[in-house]
């Protein structure tokens, strides 16, 4: 399991790095195949519940979600129409579209628990992992700040899982939520704190992935903890959805760590949290 986990983050972290590092359109590119292999995982899952999801659909939508959030695209848009409205119609559109599917559907028992999952999905992928696009579009594509948060985001949010998966493996006697998942710990949890913290403080030095024009070593504390604190969240709410579809991982695509679903669950909250630091405090 460990080597594993080794050998999949030896190839994963510089591809991940390197798509980071050159932006777009790589990046959105890499965002939309991420969020339809997350979606098509989603609606496999969801199959275990006896559902019959619009999984085409939600899939379609959950890749548009993602493009929209390109910084380019907006741009493009804002010259010739009000680039505000694109995100609304988007959802709008497939809301609707989904509405009337469910009318032409010979089954019509549980047809909008089937929709509610269809809009989980939508929402959860699509729209989360929609930061990660605009959190590396702030700035403007050619802009490298919003590239040093997307790296922030990312290696803080991997110092937290790591030092949280190590230290709870060698000391965690303290369930933290044995009902969703057993094998996380209280000790584990702090661990993760510390790992999310350690990282953070590494964007504070010299270096070309530095954010210290924007934040202090104190401030990165406070980001550190905040990613790794809503990381955890975020893990523990993939867990749920797996306790509630039976299943103990969502796939085999990265030997030791699981599908697409279990690497990007801690992700896109730490995304959420960067991003919304950089905007409501207008780092960039």
């Amino acid at each position: 399991m460990l080597k594993n986990r080794i050998v999949t983050a030896i190839w994963a972290i510089p591809v991940l790095s390197l798509i980071i590092w050159f932006g777009e359109p790589y990046f959105t590119i890499a965002a939309a195949v991420v969020g339809l292999l997350a979606a098509i995982e989603f609606f496999r899952l969801t199959k275990e519940l006896k559902t019959q999801t619009l999984s085409i659909l939600g899939i379609i939508w959950t890749v548009l979600i993602i493009v929209a959030r390109n910084a380019g695209i907006n741009k493009w848009l804002a010259v010739r129409f009000d680039s505000g409205l694109l995100l609304p119609a988007i959802i709008t559109s497939g809301m609707v579209v989904s509405l009337i599917v469910l009318l032409t559907r010979k089954q019509k028992t549980g047809a909008f628990t089937d929709w509610s999952w269809t809009l989980a999905e939508i929402l959860y992928i699509g729209w989360f992992l929609g930061y990660f696009v605009a959190l590396r579009g702030l700035g403007g594509s050619a802009s490298t700040i919003g590239r040093n948060w997307v790296f922030l985001a990312v290696f803080a949010s991997f110092g937290s899982d790591s030092l949280a998966y190590f230290i709870g493996s060698a000391f965690g006697k303290h369930k933290m939520a044995p009902v969703i998942s057993p094998k996380k710990s209280w000790e584990g949890c702090i661990g993760g704190l510390f790992g999310g913290v350690a990282v953070s403080l590494l964007f504070v030095l010299n270096t070309p992935l530095s954010v210290s024009h924007y934040l202090n070593w104190w401030q990165l504390v406070i980001v550190g903890l905040l990613v790794s604190v809503f990381g955890q969240l975020g893990d523990l709410v993939e867990s749920l959805f797996k306790r509630n579809t039976g299943v103990k991982d969502s796939g085999n695509l990265f030997p030791g760590h699981g599908g697409m679903l279990d690497r990007i669950d801690s992700l896109v909250f730490a995304a959420i949290v960067v991003y919304y630091a950089a905007v409501l405090f207008k780092l960039y």
